[in-house]
């Protein structure tokens, strides 16, 4: 059991209200960080369904579209890598999709794409054309993985090399990934959980900002965050919390990004003791992020043959935990994308991480 993802809601309110009565919490938002926000971004999980129709279902015209962008790609003799809307170019749908990025970006933060059949088909290149590597290492050797499988490994590898909840069958609690947009493609669905979650970091912010602004600073105060896989520092100062201010040309932009397992380690893979413990503070705001998503969130009732599309920047997303079967196993797999036309500012603290994620991808 991986006790760092298994949350429950007792001990996090008694710490708050142990907090409550013992300290002076500051009521102020901290300056430069807005004390409400109005956005599409803005939405709770009890009612966007009613208010957003954040299903687009493929037809019958759109899937011949995509068997003869597969048939003129397979005739190019290319590599996987070279999949983009030139390359396999889908004229009627194409216009579908980016819709579908403007939605993502400028609207919701989300959109399920329905009914692929994904034995043989991939078309994320026409949402978002740049695609992020997703790990240095492939089964132990140096790689530059692009694309990610999303499945249990728990029974066949070591749990000390298990850095993530997301190759076990264990809940993943509320988080971020690293980069701009997720796009997750449903291979399999489980044989028992597994539900996908998402809510919003804008509405879990305002939440904050009403009941508790001293969280809003805590967020917004450099973290040391781990740097996982062995290379140069052991950790790197940054905020969980960035804001970005309308302008003339662009609107504004809050943007939250974190992983608990960052901070707390997961499984057999602790945090290092190289790197500085958290804060009573610091932890409260890790519960707080979580129980507030998970108040706020939404279930998509993913199906084989979906893509579930997320502004990584403003969606937090989790997963129950679930069971397998012989016959039916869950299988998923993950790209990161970040879609020039319409992507968001990179705040400052993150530039240097995620180009290298771009970098060569």
């Amino acid at each position: 059991m991986a006790t760092a993802q298994v949350l429950k809601t007792g001990p996090y309110l008694a710490r708050v209200a142990l907090q409550n009565a013992t300290e002076e919490l500051s009521n102020q938002i901290p300056d430069g960080f807005p004390h409400e926000l109005n956005s599409d971004l803005v939405w709770n999980g009890s009612d966007i369904t009613e208010k957003y129709n954040f299903v687009y279902e493929i037809n019958a015209e759109e899937l011949q579209e995509i068997e003869d962008a597969l048939e003129y790609f397979k005739s190019l003799s290319k590599p996987l890598g070279f999949v983009n809307k030139d390359t396999f170019s889908l004229p009627k749908l194409h216009t579908e999709l980016r819709n579908i990025s403007d939605e993502v970006h400028n609207r919701c933060g989300f959109k399920v794409l329905r009914g692929l059949p994904f034995d043989k088909h991939d078309i994320s290149s026409h949402v978002a054309p740049i695609r992020g590597r997703q790990d240095f290492q492939y089964q132990g050797k140096p790689a530059h993985v692009v694309l990610g499988h999303i499945k249990d490994l728990s029974s066949i590898v070591d749990a000390n090399k298990i850095g993530a909840p997301a190759y076990t069958t264990d809940k993943q609690v509320f988080h971020t990934d690293s980069g701009d947009g997720i796009a997750l493609a449903c291979l399999e669905t489980a044989a028992e959980g597994g539900e996908s979650k998402l809510s919003s970091s804008w509405t879990v912010y305002k939440e904050l900002a009403r009941t508790r602004p001293d969280l809003i600073r805590t967020l917004a105060e450099p973290w040391a965050s781990e740097n996982f896989g062995g290379r140069g520092d052991k950790y790197a100062l940054r905020p969980l919390l960035h804001y970005q201010p309308k302008t003339k040309s662009t609107p504004e932009r809050l943007i939250i990004q974190y992983a608990r397992r960052t901070f707390t380690g997961y499984w057999g893979l602790p945090r290092s003791s190289d790197v500085p413990p958290i804060t009573e503070a610091q932890a409260e705001a890790l519960d707080a992020l979580h129980f507030l998503a998970e108040k706020h969130a939404v279930s998509l009732g993913f199906r084989k043959g979906d893509v579930q599309y997320i502004n990584n920047l403003s969606v937090f997303h989790a997963r129950d935990r679930f069971k397998n079967t012989l016959e039916q196993q869950r299988h998923f797999i993950r790209l990161w994308l970040r879609d020039p036309e319409n992507a968001w500012p990179t705040p400052e603290a993150l530039k240097s991480r995620w180009s290298i994620r771009r970098r060569g991808a």
